[in-house]
């Protein structure tokens, strides 16, 4: 089996490449996986009919990860899924990131403190906005507040390295899970 992630912008790309191994290990499957990323939104809905109508591969499953931002959440779902369901791919797993990658970040504090080696940084998980992260529309900004050498560009790989598979606030990083564990669990 062969998972095929469609992602939003490099910085996905980044932070699944290092901690999609860990999953799959965790969940004791062997998976091959592809994580390609695309230059903004308009990009990756460019992207999702040709892609899913070129790829002849046998055993392979579509993911498209695609942040909500400001979008009503419902409504970018049903948007793409016509776009799979047009392109002969209806069974395409979409997952809605909420707000943006940052919000799956601020959602695990322990494990971003591990990667850039600030072991206290988990006692502000107790702090309100970060209970429930997937609510802040600024998650970028509070990382950076958290963390100034944040960079978009290189730190999540190193936070995908850390980032815990079960403990995290972020009910959107949580579905997403679900849905891989759900393809695995089907096609074993």
């Amino acid at each position: 089996m062969k998972l095929v992630f469609l992602l939003e912008e490099p910085s996905m790309k980044e932070f699944l490449d290092e901690f999609l191994p860990r999953l799959f290990l965790e969940l004791k499957h062997e998976v091959d996986f592809i994580t390609i990323p695309h230059q903004g939104k308009t990009d990756l809905k460019r992207s999702i009919p040709k892609k899913l109508r070129a790829w002849n591969e046998k055993n392979v499953h579509f993911i498209v990860l695609h942040d909500k931002d400001s979008n009503d959440c419902k409504k970018l779902k049903k948007e793409l899924q016509i776009l799979c369901h047009d392109a002969k791919r209806p069974e395409t797993l979409i997952r809605i990131v909420c707000f943006e990658l940052e919000s799956w970040f601020l959602g695990d504090l322990r494990s971003v403190g591990l990667a850039f080696n600030m072991l206290n940084l988990y006692k502000k998980q107790s702090m309100s906005k970060f209970k429930d992260p997937d609510l802040l529309a600024n998650a970028a900004d509070e990382l950076i507040k958290l963390i100034p050498e944040y960079r978009k560009s290189s730190s999540p790989k190193k936070i995908g390295l850390y980032l815990s598979i079960d403990d995290n606030n972020s009910k959107s990083f949580h579905v997403f899970i679900e849905g891989v564990r759900r393809i695995l669990k089907k096609n074993i």
